[in-house]
């Protein structure tokens, strides 16, 4: 019922940027929270950023001063803006979404995820 498609990932040099986009489609009704996750090799997957509808936002304390998240609410998208990348913030990335979407006359929330994209930081 909802679909959330990554883009923007890569391999940059150690300081470089990326830009991260995702993008929800399918029978949205209206989404709640957006964020952004990662997960390394070898590692748990961590959250980096969350934004609510309202545009209030949370960072991993790795990532503070460094990246910024915004969304837009018309096009249903949530950005991932990431300065001075490090090494260690290589991993593979995921957006996160809470879709309500219509069930019948009730609203159902679903917690949809997206596929990933690579983002490599070199040293």
């Amino acid at each position: 019922q909802v679909q959330l498609v990554e883009s923007g990932g890569g391999l940059v040099q150690a300081g470089g940027s990326l830009r991260l986009s995702c993008a929800a489609s399918g029978s949205i009704f209206s989404i709640n929270a957006m964020g952004w996750y990662r997960q390394a090799p070898g590692k748990q997957r961590e959250v980096v950023a969350t934004i609510t509808s309202g545009g209030s936002t949370n960072y991993a304390d790795s990532v503070k001063g460094r990246f910024t998240i915004s969304r837009d609410n018309a096009k249903n998208t949530v950005y991932l803006q990431m300065n001075s990348l490090k090494p260690e913030d290589t991993a593979v990335y995921y957006c996160n979404a809470d879709v309500n979407v219509r069930q019948g006359i009730s609203l159902m929330s679903l917690d949809s995820w997206g596929q990933g994209t690579q983002v490599t930081v070199s040293s």
